[in-house]
Protein backbone atom coordinates (compact mmCIF):
# COMPACT_ATOMS: atom_id res chain seq x y z
CA UNK A 1 0.00 0.00 0.00
CA UNK A 2 3.05 2.26 -0.05
CA UNK A 3 2.00 3.79 -3.38
CA UNK A 4 -1.69 4.14 -2.53
CA UNK A 5 -3.08 7.66 -2.33
CA UNK A 6 -5.87 9.22 -0.34
CA UNK A 7 -8.62 11.04 -2.20
CA UNK A 8 -11.49 13.19 -1.02
CA UNK A 9 -14.51 12.21 -3.13
CA UNK A 10 -15.51 15.81 -3.64
CA UNK A 11 -12.15 16.40 -5.34
CA UNK A 12 -12.20 13.37 -7.66
CA UNK A 13 -15.87 13.12 -8.64
CA UNK A 14 -17.51 14.95 -11.51
CA UNK A 15 -20.98 14.54 -10.03
CA UNK A 16 -22.37 14.07 -6.53
CA UNK A 17 -26.03 14.84 -6.02
CA UNK A 18 -29.55 13.55 -5.47
CA UNK A 19 -32.78 14.08 -7.36
CA UNK A 20 -36.38 14.81 -6.45
CA UNK A 21 -39.86 13.33 -6.59
CA UNK A 22 -41.82 14.80 -9.51
CA UNK A 23 -44.64 17.17 -8.52
CA UNK A 24 -47.70 15.04 -7.91
CA UNK A 25 -45.69 12.19 -6.39
CA UNK A 26 -46.79 8.64 -7.06
CA UNK A 27 -49.80 9.82 -9.07
CA UNK A 28 -47.41 10.80 -11.86
CA UNK A 29 -45.67 7.42 -12.05
CA UNK A 30 -46.16 5.24 -15.11
CA UNK A 31 -45.96 1.46 -15.41
CA UNK A 32 -43.87 1.87 -18.54
CA UNK A 33 -42.21 4.84 -20.15
CA UNK A 34 -39.10 6.25 -21.72
CA UNK A 35 -37.59 7.48 -18.42
CA UNK A 36 -37.03 5.30 -15.37
CA UNK A 37 -37.22 6.93 -11.92
CA UNK A 38 -34.87 5.12 -9.57
CA UNK A 39 -35.88 5.11 -5.90
CA UNK A 40 -34.35 3.72 -2.73
CA UNK A 41 -36.26 0.44 -3.07
CA UNK A 42 -34.37 -0.24 -6.29
CA UNK A 43 -30.96 0.03 -4.60
CA UNK A 44 -29.76 -3.19 -2.99
CA UNK A 45 -26.19 -3.88 -1.98
CA UNK A 46 -24.29 -5.21 -5.02
CA UNK A 47 -27.36 -5.35 -7.24
CA UNK A 48 -30.10 -3.25 -8.76
CA UNK A 49 -33.68 -4.36 -8.14
CA UNK A 50 -36.23 -3.84 -10.91
CA UNK A 51 -39.07 -4.63 -8.51
CA UNK A 52 -41.28 -1.57 -8.13
CA UNK A 53 -39.34 0.39 -10.75
CA UNK A 54 -41.33 3.49 -11.69
CA UNK A 55 -41.34 5.50 -14.89
CA UNK A 56 -42.04 9.16 -15.58
CA UNK A 57 -42.97 11.22 -18.61
CA UNK A 58 -40.52 13.17 -20.74
CA UNK A 59 -41.91 16.41 -19.30
CA UNK A 60 -41.28 15.24 -15.74
CA UNK A 61 -37.81 13.98 -16.66
CA UNK A 62 -36.84 17.34 -18.13
CA UNK A 63 -37.51 18.93 -14.74
CA UNK A 64 -34.84 16.62 -13.28
CA UNK A 65 -32.13 17.31 -15.83
CA UNK A 66 -29.66 18.02 -13.03
CA UNK A 67 -29.66 14.33 -12.12
CA UNK A 68 -29.30 12.65 -15.52
CA UNK A 69 -27.74 9.24 -15.04
CA UNK A 70 -24.81 7.94 -17.05
CA UNK A 71 -23.40 4.46 -17.51
CA UNK A 72 -21.25 3.22 -14.60
CA UNK A 73 -22.62 5.83 -12.15
CA UNK A 74 -22.65 4.71 -8.51
CA UNK A 75 -26.04 4.80 -6.74
CA UNK A 76 -26.16 5.37 -2.98
CA UNK A 77 -29.23 5.33 -0.75
CA UNK A 78 -28.99 8.39 1.48
CA UNK A 79 -32.08 8.30 3.74
CA UNK A 80 -34.22 5.96 5.82
CA UNK A 81 -33.80 2.34 6.79
CA UNK A 82 -31.99 1.46 3.56
CA UNK A 83 -29.35 4.19 3.98
CA UNK A 84 -25.83 3.32 2.74
CA UNK A 85 -26.95 0.65 0.28
CA UNK A 86 -24.81 0.78 -2.84
CA UNK A 87 -25.05 -0.53 -6.39
CA UNK A 88 -24.29 0.62 -9.92
CA UNK A 89 -26.49 1.77 -12.78
CA UNK A 90 -27.52 -1.43 -14.59
CA UNK A 91 -27.15 -1.83 -18.32
CA UNK A 92 -30.19 -1.06 -20.42
CA UNK A 93 -32.02 1.20 -17.97
CA UNK A 94 -31.00 4.58 -19.41
CA UNK A 95 -32.36 7.20 -19.79
CA UNK A 96 -33.18 7.48 -16.10
CA UNK A 97 -33.40 9.87 -13.16
CA UNK A 98 -33.21 9.45 -9.37
CA UNK A 99 -35.41 10.81 -6.61
CA UNK A 100 -34.31 12.66 -3.47
CA UNK A 101 -33.50 9.48 -1.55
CA UNK A 102 -30.79 8.37 -3.99
CA UNK A 103 -27.43 10.02 -4.64
CA UNK A 104 -25.44 9.77 -7.86
CA UNK A 105 -21.68 9.48 -7.47
CA UNK A 106 -19.77 9.85 -10.74
CA UNK A 107 -15.99 9.58 -10.31
CA UNK A 108 -13.43 11.05 -12.67
CA UNK A 109 -12.55 7.89 -14.59
CA UNK A 110 -8.99 9.05 -15.12
CA UNK A 111 -8.45 8.89 -11.36
CA UNK A 112 -10.98 6.42 -9.94
CA UNK A 113 -12.33 3.27 -11.55
CA UNK A 114 -16.12 3.40 -10.93
CA UNK A 115 -16.33 -0.31 -10.12
CA UNK A 116 -13.45 -0.03 -7.65
CA UNK A 117 -15.27 2.86 -5.95
CA UNK A 118 -18.48 0.82 -5.80
CA UNK A 119 -16.71 -2.03 -4.04
CA UNK A 120 -14.86 0.40 -1.80
CA UNK A 121 -18.20 1.77 -0.59
CA UNK A 122 -19.50 -1.80 -0.17
CA UNK A 123 -16.58 -2.73 2.06
CA UNK A 124 -17.99 -3.33 5.58
CA UNK A 125 -15.68 -0.68 7.07
CA UNK A 126 -17.00 1.92 4.63
CA UNK A 127 -20.57 0.80 5.24
CA UNK A 128 -20.16 1.10 9.00
CA UNK A 129 -18.67 4.56 8.60
CA UNK A 130 -21.54 5.74 6.38
CA UNK A 131 -24.09 4.34 8.82
CA UNK A 132 -22.36 6.18 11.66
CA UNK A 133 -22.46 9.42 9.67
CA UNK A 134 -26.12 8.92 8.78
CA UNK A 135 -27.17 8.62 12.41
CA UNK A 136 -25.12 11.56 13.68
CA UNK A 137 -27.59 14.31 12.86
CA UNK A 138 -31.36 14.42 12.50
CA UNK A 139 -33.84 11.92 13.90
CA UNK A 140 -34.02 10.12 10.54
CA UNK A 141 -30.92 8.48 9.14
CA UNK A 142 -29.49 10.59 6.33
CA UNK A 143 -26.26 11.06 4.41
CA UNK A 144 -25.81 14.57 3.06
CA UNK A 145 -24.02 15.73 -0.07
CA UNK A 146 -21.35 17.30 2.12
CA UNK A 147 -20.73 14.00 3.91
CA UNK A 148 -20.22 12.24 0.59
CA UNK A 149 -17.91 14.96 -0.69
CA UNK A 150 -15.78 14.75 2.47
CA UNK A 151 -15.59 10.95 2.38
CA UNK A 152 -11.91 9.99 2.02
CA UNK A 153 -10.77 6.82 0.31
CA UNK A 154 -7.39 5.19 -0.21
CA UNK A 155 -6.70 3.78 -3.68
CA UNK A 156 -3.83 2.38 -5.74
CA UNK A 157 -3.01 3.38 -9.31
CA UNK A 158 -5.78 3.11 -11.89
CA UNK A 159 -4.48 -0.13 -13.38
CA UNK A 160 -4.47 -1.86 -9.99
CA UNK A 161 -7.92 -0.45 -9.21
CA UNK A 162 -9.21 -1.99 -12.42
CA UNK A 163 -7.61 -5.36 -11.66
CA UNK A 164 -9.19 -5.44 -8.18
CA UNK A 165 -12.57 -4.44 -9.61
CA UNK A 166 -12.36 -7.15 -12.29
CA UNK A 167 -11.78 -9.88 -9.67
CA UNK A 168 -14.84 -8.85 -7.69
CA UNK A 169 -16.92 -8.15 -10.79
CA UNK A 170 -16.17 -11.63 -12.15
CA UNK A 171 -17.89 -13.08 -9.09
CA UNK A 172 -20.87 -10.72 -9.37
CA UNK A 173 -21.15 -11.45 -13.10
CA UNK A 174 -21.36 -15.17 -12.40
CA UNK A 175 -23.95 -14.56 -9.66
CA UNK A 176 -26.02 -12.44 -12.05
CA UNK A 177 -25.75 -15.04 -14.82
CA UNK A 178 -26.94 -17.70 -12.37
CA UNK A 179 -29.86 -15.49 -11.35
CA UNK A 180 -30.88 -15.18 -15.00
CA UNK A 181 -30.77 -18.97 -15.40
CA UNK A 182 -32.94 -19.34 -12.29
CA UNK A 183 -35.45 -16.81 -13.64
CA UNK A 184 -35.59 -18.66 -16.97
CA UNK A 185 -36.16 -22.02 -15.28
CA UNK A 186 -38.91 -20.55 -13.10
CA UNK A 187 -40.52 -18.97 -16.16
CA UNK A 188 -40.49 -22.33 -17.95
CA UNK A 189 -42.11 -24.03 -14.97
CA UNK A 190 -44.78 -21.33 -14.72
CA UNK A 191 -45.49 -21.50 -18.46
CA UNK A 192 -45.98 -25.26 -18.27
CA UNK A 193 -48.20 -24.88 -15.19
CA UNK A 194 -50.36 -22.35 -17.04
CA UNK A 195 -50.63 -24.56 -20.10
CA UNK A 196 -51.61 -27.65 -18.10
CA UNK A 197 -53.63 -26.36 -15.15
CA UNK A 198 -55.08 -23.02 -16.27
CA UNK A 199 -55.50 -23.45 -20.03
CA UNK A 200 -56.06 -27.23 -19.54
CA UNK A 201 -53.89 -28.11 -22.51
CA UNK A 202 -52.01 -30.89 -20.76
CA UNK A 203 -51.15 -33.83 -23.05
CA UNK A 204 -53.93 -36.39 -23.24
CA UNK A 205 -53.37 -40.12 -23.66
CA UNK A 206 -52.44 -39.51 -27.29
CA UNK A 207 -50.02 -36.75 -26.35
CA UNK A 208 -52.10 -33.93 -27.85
CA UNK A 209 -53.34 -30.83 -25.94
CA UNK A 210 -56.51 -31.76 -24.05
CA UNK A 211 -58.84 -28.75 -24.22
CA UNK A 212 -57.83 -27.31 -27.60
CA UNK A 213 -58.29 -30.74 -29.19
CA UNK A 214 -61.84 -31.05 -27.86
CA UNK A 215 -61.29 -32.69 -24.49
CA UNK A 216 -64.50 -32.90 -22.45
CA UNK A 217 -65.03 -30.10 -19.90
CA UNK A 218 -67.55 -30.00 -17.05
CA UNK A 219 -68.93 -27.22 -14.87
CA UNK A 220 -67.62 -26.75 -11.33
CA UNK A 221 -67.67 -24.08 -8.62
CA UNK A 222 -64.31 -22.87 -10.01
CA UNK A 223 -65.56 -22.75 -13.58
CA UNK A 224 -65.14 -25.30 -16.35
CA UNK A 225 -62.63 -28.04 -15.59
CA UNK A 226 -61.58 -31.24 -17.37
CA UNK A 227 -63.78 -34.25 -16.82
CA UNK A 228 -62.55 -36.51 -14.00
CA UNK A 229 -60.76 -33.59 -12.29
CA UNK A 230 -62.03 -32.64 -8.84
CA UNK A 231 -62.36 -29.59 -6.63
CA UNK A 232 -60.70 -30.08 -3.26
CA UNK A 233 -59.10 -28.13 -0.47
CA UNK A 234 -55.47 -27.25 0.05
CA UNK A 235 -55.47 -29.39 3.20
CA UNK A 236 -56.17 -32.43 1.00
CA UNK A 237 -52.67 -32.23 -0.48
CA UNK A 238 -50.55 -30.64 2.28
CA UNK A 239 -49.80 -30.89 5.95
CA UNK A 240 -50.00 -27.44 7.54
CA UNK A 241 -48.49 -26.07 10.74
CA UNK A 242 -47.81 -22.63 12.16
CA UNK A 243 -44.26 -21.57 12.92
CA UNK A 244 -42.84 -21.75 16.42
CA UNK A 245 -43.32 -18.78 18.77
CA UNK A 246 -39.76 -18.11 19.81
CA UNK A 247 -38.99 -16.02 22.86
CA UNK A 248 -36.98 -13.08 21.51
CA UNK A 249 -34.40 -13.68 24.25
CA UNK A 250 -33.71 -17.12 22.73
CA UNK A 251 -32.66 -15.70 19.37
CA UNK A 252 -29.16 -14.52 18.51
CA UNK A 253 -28.00 -11.92 16.01
CA UNK A 254 -24.84 -13.87 15.19
CA UNK A 255 -24.18 -17.46 14.25
CA UNK A 256 -21.95 -18.85 16.99
CA UNK A 257 -21.73 -22.20 15.20
CA UNK A 258 -24.06 -25.20 15.15
CA UNK A 259 -27.11 -22.93 14.80
CA UNK A 260 -30.26 -22.88 12.74
CA UNK A 261 -31.17 -19.82 10.70
CA UNK A 262 -34.58 -18.61 11.86
CA UNK A 263 -36.98 -18.34 8.91
CA UNK A 264 -39.08 -15.17 9.19
CA UNK A 265 -41.49 -13.34 6.89
CA UNK A 266 -38.59 -11.28 5.55
CA UNK A 267 -37.25 -14.43 3.93
CA UNK A 268 -40.21 -14.40 1.52
CA UNK A 269 -39.92 -12.21 -1.56
CA UNK A 270 -42.70 -10.02 -2.89
CA UNK A 271 -44.43 -12.14 -5.51
CA UNK A 272 -43.03 -15.30 -3.94
CA UNK A 273 -39.61 -16.87 -3.66
CA UNK A 274 -36.84 -17.30 -1.13
CA UNK A 275 -34.94 -14.25 0.07
CA UNK A 276 -31.81 -15.74 1.64
CA UNK A 277 -30.74 -12.24 2.69
CA UNK A 278 -33.70 -11.78 5.01
CA UNK A 279 -33.39 -10.78 8.66
CA UNK A 280 -30.56 -12.71 10.29
CA UNK A 281 -31.52 -14.49 13.50
CA UNK A 282 -30.13 -17.75 14.84
CA UNK A 283 -31.14 -20.46 17.27
CA UNK A 284 -28.85 -23.06 18.81
CA UNK A 285 -29.45 -26.55 17.45
CA UNK A 286 -28.99 -28.12 20.88
CA UNK A 287 -32.17 -26.40 22.05
CA UNK A 288 -34.44 -27.81 19.34
CA UNK A 289 -35.08 -31.32 20.66
CA UNK A 290 -38.71 -30.53 21.55
CA UNK A 291 -39.40 -28.45 18.45
CA UNK A 292 -37.70 -30.58 15.81
CA UNK A 293 -40.88 -30.60 13.72
CA UNK A 294 -40.28 -26.91 12.91
CA UNK A 295 -36.93 -27.65 11.25
CA UNK A 296 -37.33 -27.19 7.50
CA UNK A 297 -36.69 -29.67 4.72
CA UNK A 298 -36.00 -29.21 1.03
CA UNK A 299 -39.34 -28.79 -0.74
CA UNK A 300 -41.14 -27.18 2.20
CA UNK A 301 -43.32 -24.17 1.37
CA UNK A 302 -43.33 -21.18 3.71
CA UNK A 303 -46.32 -18.83 3.58
CA UNK A 304 -46.53 -15.28 4.91
CA UNK A 305 -49.55 -15.06 7.26
CA UNK A 306 -49.35 -11.41 8.36
CA UNK A 307 -48.96 -8.11 6.54
CA UNK A 308 -49.55 -4.39 7.02
CA UNK A 309 -53.08 -3.24 6.20
CA UNK A 310 -52.02 -0.19 4.23
CA UNK A 311 -49.32 -1.99 2.23
CA UNK A 312 -50.21 -5.62 1.61
CA UNK A 313 -47.31 -7.06 -0.37
CA UNK A 314 -46.31 -10.43 1.05
CA UNK A 315 -49.54 -11.86 2.46
CA UNK A 316 -50.21 -15.37 1.16
CA UNK A 317 -47.07 -15.64 -0.95
CA UNK A 318 -44.76 -18.57 -0.44
CA UNK A 319 -41.05 -19.30 -0.52
CA UNK A 320 -39.63 -22.69 -1.43
CA UNK A 321 -36.99 -24.17 0.86
CA UNK A 322 -33.98 -25.34 -1.13
CA UNK A 323 -32.03 -27.38 1.43
CA UNK A 324 -32.43 -29.57 4.49
CA UNK A 325 -31.82 -28.71 8.13
CA UNK A 326 -30.62 -25.12 7.70
CA UNK A 327 -33.71 -23.18 8.86
CA UNK A 328 -36.25 -23.40 11.64
CA UNK A 329 -39.56 -21.61 11.05
CA UNK A 330 -40.78 -18.68 13.15
CA UNK A 331 -44.37 -17.76 14.07
CA UNK A 332 -46.68 -16.04 11.57
CA UNK A 333 -45.08 -18.08 8.83
CA UNK A 334 -47.09 -21.09 7.76
CA UNK A 335 -45.31 -24.36 6.94
CA UNK A 336 -46.89 -26.28 4.05
CA UNK A 337 -45.44 -29.74 3.50
CA UNK A 338 -46.71 -31.76 0.49
CA UNK A 339 -48.44 -35.05 1.26
CA UNK A 340 -47.73 -36.22 -2.31
CA UNK A 341 -50.30 -39.02 -2.09
CA UNK A 342 -51.76 -38.21 -5.51
CA UNK A 343 -48.60 -36.98 -7.20
CA UNK A 344 -48.97 -33.31 -6.22
CA UNK A 345 -45.54 -32.21 -5.07
CA UNK A 346 -43.85 -28.93 -4.25
CA UNK A 347 -43.37 -27.65 -7.87
CA UNK A 348 -47.15 -27.64 -8.43
CA UNK A 349 -47.87 -26.19 -4.98
CA UNK A 350 -45.21 -23.48 -5.18
CA UNK A 351 -46.49 -22.16 -8.49
CA UNK A 352 -50.13 -22.52 -7.40
CA UNK A 353 -49.71 -20.61 -4.13
CA UNK A 354 -48.06 -17.68 -5.90
CA UNK A 355 -50.63 -17.60 -8.68
CA UNK A 356 -52.58 -14.31 -8.83
CA UNK A 357 -56.03 -15.93 -8.62
CA UNK A 358 -55.03 -18.02 -5.60
CA UNK A 359 -53.49 -15.02 -3.80
CA UNK A 360 -56.50 -12.76 -4.46
CA UNK A 361 -58.95 -15.38 -3.19
CA UNK A 362 -56.88 -16.08 -0.08
CA UNK A 363 -56.48 -12.39 0.76
CA UNK A 364 -60.22 -11.84 0.36
CA UNK A 365 -60.70 -14.17 3.33
CA UNK A 366 -58.08 -12.56 5.58
CA UNK A 367 -58.92 -10.93 8.92
CA UNK A 368 -58.33 -7.20 8.73
CA UNK A 369 -57.37 -4.91 11.61
CA UNK A 370 -54.25 -2.85 12.12
CA UNK A 371 -52.62 -5.83 10.47
CA UNK A 372 -54.03 -8.24 7.90
CA UNK A 373 -53.88 -11.85 9.07
CA UNK A 374 -54.53 -15.21 7.48
CA UNK A 375 -56.01 -17.86 9.72
CA UNK A 376 -54.88 -21.47 9.61
CA UNK A 377 -58.43 -22.56 8.77
CA UNK A 378 -58.77 -20.22 5.78
CA UNK A 379 -55.43 -21.33 4.36
CA UNK A 380 -56.26 -25.03 4.72
CA UNK A 381 -59.77 -24.52 3.29
CA UNK A 382 -58.56 -22.79 0.11
CA UNK A 383 -60.27 -24.49 -2.83
CA UNK A 384 -57.97 -25.94 -5.45
CA UNK A 385 -58.14 -28.10 -8.54
CA UNK A 386 -57.07 -31.68 -8.04
CA UNK A 387 -56.08 -33.28 -11.36
CA UNK A 388 -55.73 -36.99 -11.96
CA UNK A 389 -52.72 -38.65 -10.36
CA UNK A 390 -51.12 -39.65 -13.68
CA UNK A 391 -51.19 -36.02 -14.86
CA UNK A 392 -49.67 -34.84 -11.58
CA UNK A 393 -46.92 -37.44 -11.81
CA UNK A 394 -46.10 -36.47 -15.40
CA UNK A 395 -45.97 -32.76 -14.55
CA UNK A 396 -43.81 -33.50 -11.52
CA UNK A 397 -41.37 -35.62 -13.51
CA UNK A 398 -40.83 -32.78 -15.99
CA UNK A 399 -40.76 -29.76 -13.70
CA UNK A 400 -38.95 -31.32 -10.75
CA UNK A 401 -35.69 -31.23 -12.74
CA UNK A 402 -36.12 -27.47 -13.20
CA UNK A 403 -36.32 -26.94 -9.46
CA UNK A 404 -33.46 -29.32 -8.70
CA UNK A 405 -31.33 -27.20 -11.05
CA UNK A 406 -32.58 -24.05 -9.31
CA UNK A 407 -31.61 -25.49 -5.93
CA UNK A 408 -28.13 -26.40 -7.22
CA UNK A 409 -27.55 -22.98 -8.80
CA UNK A 410 -28.85 -21.21 -5.69
CA UNK A 411 -26.34 -23.16 -3.61
CA UNK A 412 -23.56 -22.18 -6.00
CA UNK A 413 -24.58 -18.54 -5.69
CA UNK A 414 -24.42 -18.73 -1.91
CA UNK A 415 -20.87 -20.03 -2.19
CA UNK A 416 -19.93 -17.28 -4.67
CA UNK A 417 -21.43 -14.61 -2.41
CA UNK A 418 -19.54 -15.97 0.58
CA UNK A 419 -16.31 -15.94 -1.45
CA UNK A 420 -16.89 -12.38 -2.62
CA UNK A 421 -17.76 -11.20 0.88
CA UNK A 422 -14.63 -12.89 2.21
CA UNK A 423 -12.11 -11.45 -0.23
CA UNK A 424 -13.65 -7.98 -0.67
CA UNK A 425 -12.59 -6.62 2.76
CA UNK A 426 -9.06 -7.88 2.07
CA UNK A 427 -8.69 -6.81 -1.57
CA UNK A 428 -10.05 -3.30 -1.17
CA UNK A 429 -7.55 -2.18 1.51
CA UNK A 430 -4.69 -4.07 -0.19
CA UNK A 431 -4.31 -6.80 2.45
CA UNK A 432 -4.74 -9.52 -0.20
CA UNK A 433 -2.52 -9.54 -3.28
CA UNK A 434 -4.12 -9.68 -6.70
CA UNK A 435 -1.75 -12.46 -7.68
CA UNK A 436 -3.23 -14.62 -4.89
CA UNK A 437 -6.74 -14.49 -6.36
CA UNK A 438 -7.89 -16.35 -9.46
CA UNK A 439 -10.35 -14.35 -11.57
CA UNK A 440 -13.53 -16.31 -12.22
CA UNK A 441 -15.08 -15.82 -15.63
CA UNK A 442 -18.82 -16.42 -16.19
CA UNK A 443 -19.50 -19.56 -18.22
Amino acid sequence: MANWKEYRLGDVCKKIGSGATPRGGGDTYLENGDYALIRSQNILDFQFSYQGLAFISKEQAEKLNNVILEERDILLNITGDSVARVCQVPKGILPARVNQHVAIIRPDKEILNPEFLKYYLLNPLSKDYMLMLSSSGATRNAITKGMIENFTISAPDLITQTEIAEILSSLDDKIELNNQIIQNLEALAQALFKQWFIDFDFPDESGIPYKSSGGEMVDSELGEIPKEWKIGKLCNVIEFSNGYAFNSMELMDNNIGDCYHVFKMGHIKKGGGLNANGTKSYFEKGKTLKIQRYVLKKGDLLMCMTDMKGNVALLGHTALMNEDDKYIVNQRVGLLRPKNEIGINYPYLYILTNNTDFIEDLRSRANSGVQVNLSTAEIKNSKILIPQKKINNTFDSVVMSFFENIFSITKENEELINLRNTILPKLIPGELKISDVQILEPV
